[in-house]
């Protein structure tokens, strides 16, 4: 009778999902180990992600200072700001930020998620934000969670954007976690902001989240250790990274716990160039990061490259009047480790606004 009632529910599932299939991929994970209950000592965080998509998006690692003037658009009445916090970018087509930590241990992370819509009539004449500074934005001045909750409740901007990838727009929502664990999801809903505040340490694309958290529910109460979908879908690698999420070990080893949150990741990755004849747009992995927000590293997988390495935002210079640094990943390859040294100055980015 169990396997009777584990298969039915499965072709259940099936017929959910169904609906809910996509071929852009992304997963975002966010790893606790135990409690700190010593004052001063901070709980581990890891914050781990892969970029899927159907094509190789040439993403460059740049650390920007404190104290440097930007703005959202070229749009006249644009958003201006100088910036509070140095942080390191993760910058797609050297054009756009795609997500990054700042020193304060901030998070930010874009997914693609398909029905998106950032502007309606009554946000449309607001101060210009560009997708390509969006996240700089948030991560330049803000040091918590709830400071960008606050921001982005306010929805003073609009958001716009280039394409890229012959056209293809960039529909975005993006999951931000801060130094002491405080996560928040951020979705537009026909222009509207909508912000998910919680213990949600998973997202991946569509559906939206509230119908993503209640397929996931009902794969709760399958129960992993009998079934998990298996698919590249989007719901499949949600309830895949949940139940494993939160059934690993605890740890306050910085390499465990890289180990640990980089694992649940890779198996909710899209093998590198995987095909199905009937899905000619389906994404493959193209690279991971992996954000420690107590230790302030930044972690790069490029999954062409024979190692990970990362970006210790503590030795870097964030101080006003510091040197832009790049990290180009397409010139550097073989790294393994620690990869300060590899960064070298250069001009700020050009956005793609």
């Amino acid at each position: 009778m169990k396997s009777t009632f584990l298969l039915g529910t499965a072709l259940a599932a099936v017929a959910i999902v169904s609906t809910a299939a996509d071929a852009d991929a992304c997963t975002r994970v966010v790893y606790s180990g135990p409690k700190s209950e010593i004052p001063g000592v901070e709980t581990q965080y890891i914050v781990g992600r892969s970029l899927d998509w159907k094509t190789p998006i040439p993403t460059n690692l740049y650390v920007y200072p404190r104290g440097m003037a930007k703005k959202g658009n070229t749009i006249p009445g644009s958003i201006e700001w100088t910036s509070r916090y140095g942080a390191v970018y993760a910058v797609g087509y050297d054009g756009g930020v795609t997500e990054g930590m700042n020193e304060k241990g901030l998070v930010i992370n874009g997914l693609f998620c398909k029905g998106t819509i950032y502007v309606n009539d009554k946000t449309d004449n607001r101060p210009a934000m560009s997708m390509a500074m969006f996240v700089a934005w948030l991560l330049d001045m803000n040091a918590t969670t709830p400071e960008v909750v606050d921001v982005l409740k306010k929805q003073d901007f609009t958001i716009s954007g280039a394409t890229f990838d012959g056209g293809t727009v960039s529909q975005l929502h993006w999951g931000i976690t801060d130094a002491e664990g405080r996560t928040a999801i951020l979705e537009f809903h026909n222009g509207n902001v909508a912000i998910y505040e919680g213990d949600y340490p998973v997202l991946t694309n569509d559906p939206t989240f509230p119908e993503m958290l209640a397929i996931n529910d009902y794969w709760t109460k399958v129960g992993g250790a009998n079934m998990l979908p298996g698919t590249v879908k989007s719901p499949d690698r949600f309830v895949r990274a949940s139940y494993f999420v939160n059934h690993v070990e605890k740890t306050d080893d910085v390499n465990v716990g890289i180990s640990i949150a980089r694992s649940i990741i890779m198996n909710a990755s899209v093998p590198y160039l995987y095909t199905v004849e009937s899905e000619p747009n389906v994404s493959s992995t193209q690279w991971r990061s992996f954000s420690n927000t107590r230790e302030k590293r930044y972690y790069f997988d490029i999954v062409t490259n024979p190692g990970m390495y990362y970006i210790d935002l503590k030795k870097c210079n964030l101080e006003p009047g510091a040197s832009v640094m790049k990290l180009d990943t397409a010139r550097d390859t073989q790294m393994v480790g620690e990869a300060n040294a590899y960064l070298r100055p250069t001009a700020p980015f050009t956005p793609m606004y």
